[in-house]
């Protein structure tokens, strides 16, 4: 009688190129896998040209196998890829949306700010890894505790329009005692630009005027931040 030899049915050298990852999770653990055969696992099969893994190494190659590079592509820009359609393409992004929210999921948020780092932090759900700008205030009660944080504009590579009177206006209708500005630097810079400067000029004596306290603006960046309050200009 034929038995069948588990062993032998399952061992990664009988196994085709594109269930070979899978098998090795399996046998060692998710720590064994490389970052191209995690996603080998999520696309599921690669091209006519090249299975799921040698397709996976590609990508990887694209962004100088840096994940958070990874991050910023988009649908489109993945299924630029050959042997990467829209599915395909999809569970990669959503693989990789899922792991920054873990990343920065801490099960309590803190929402009561004591330094420019608690707003760093608050934040970081919001603007890590972003592509584009994005400009964000905090609207705070007397005790620094969130009434609401609302994004005010969305832009390109290297700005985004604010309108004042928006944010004010939302600060009011929330009676917010003080705000905190946040917008971030897809370049990785840091560093205020001359814009930056005078916008948080003008909302500073904006606020005066109603009352309502600008006590800082975060400059955010993926490995890092830039606070107005630090460097003494609020």
């Amino acid at each position: 009688m034929f038995m069948d030899n588990p062993k032998n049915i399952l061992s990664i050298p009988n196994l085709s190129e594109e269930d070979r990852p899978r098998e090795k999770l399996l046998e060692k653990g998710l720590a064994s896998l490389t970052n191209a055969e995690l996603i080998a696992i999520l696309i599921g099969s690669g091209s006519s040209e090249m299975n799921a893994v040698d397709l996976s190494k590609l990508i990887l190659k694209k962004v100088n196998h840096n994940l958070s590079e990874l991050s910023k592509l988009s649908i489109r820009d993945l299924q630029k890829f050959k042997g990467i359609g829209q599915a395909k393409a999809i569970s990669i992004v959503s693989a990789l949306e899922l792991g920054r929210r873990k990343g920065y999921s801490k099960g309590f948020v803190k929402e009561k700010f004591t330094n420019s780092l608690d707003i760093y932090e608050y934040m970081m759900p919001k603007l890590l890894d972003l592509y584009h700008e994005e400009f964000w205030v905090v609207l705070l009660n007397r005790s620094n505790v969130v009434l609401k944080c609302l994004q005010i504009s969305t832009g390109g590579l290297s700005g985004t329009v604010v309108d004042p009177k928006i944010i004010f206006k939302a600060a009011v209708s929330y009676s917010a005692a003080s705000i905190v500005l946040v917008h971030n630097h897809p370049s990785g810079n840091i560093t205020p630009s001359l814009e930056d400067i005078k916008l948080t000029k003008k909302l500073k004596e904006g606020g005066k005027l109603l009352e309502i306290q600008v006590i800082d603006h975060i400059i955010f960046g993926n490995e890092g931040y830039y606070s107005f309050s630090d460097q003494g200009f609020m």
